[in-house]
């Protein structure tokens, strides 16, 4: 399975470093030296990771082969691709890998549906799920423990708390029929989707 971990951005000096946008709650691991990664477009890669450092909050790669500024200019916007076990769970249980989020019924806390996860966006200071609606409107909902306070992946759902506002006034009215009951009444869990 691929899993976007990062995005290239501005050439950083002369000598081929580069800003990215991590994407991935896992840089150490994902982002290391050594590190082989598939991009978006394909043509320009496979890219592999020959140093990173952190300068001012920023993460900066080099990359073998794209050895100054005007090579690495070439790369911004790209998008950069690790492979990864679908097996693998995050380390933190209460992170979710995106592909574990896509498809998940979203209902509120006493069981009206909502809609379906089609996707997840990734902002600098949180992630939105993307929730397609019946009438193929989309809400977007933040990530976060507060509003989206269970996770339940067997079930293969997940329980929002809304705030007023977020979802409109003709969704989740009383004649629609509850999805699949089930109880709010576990751990927190929603905490932000990783990759």
């Amino acid at each position: 399975m691929q899993l976007v971990v990062a995005r290239i951005g501005r050439a950083h000096g002369l000598r081929g470093e580069v800003t990215v946008e991590v994407r991935t709650d896992e840089p150490e691991l994902r982002l290391a030296p050594g590190a082989v990664l598939l991009t978006d477009p394909a043509s320009v890669g496979p890219l592999t990771i020959e140093s990173g450092r952190v300068h001012s909050g920023r993460l900066l790669l080099r990359f073998e082969g794209v050895p100054d500024r005007t090579a690495v200019e070439a790369l911004r916007n790209t998008l950069l691709i690790a492979e990864v076990d679908p097996e693998e769970q995050p380390e933190d249980p209460e992170e979710y890998y995106d592909h574990q989020l896509t498809d998940l019924d979203v209902v509120t806390l006493d069981g009206r549906h909502v809609g379906r996860v089609s996707e997840i966006t990734h902002l600098p200071y949180q992630d939105l799920l993307v929730v397609e609606r019946p009438d193929g409107s989309e809400v977007l909902v933040p990530f976060v423990s507060e509003i989206v306070p269970e996770i339940d992946l067997k079930a293969q759902r997940a329980v929002i708390d809304p705030p007023p506002g977020l979802i409109d006034a003709g969704e989740g009215t009383a004649d629609e029929e509850p999805a699949g009951g089930g109880s709010a009444d576990g751990p927190p869990a929603g905490g932000g989707a990783g990759s």
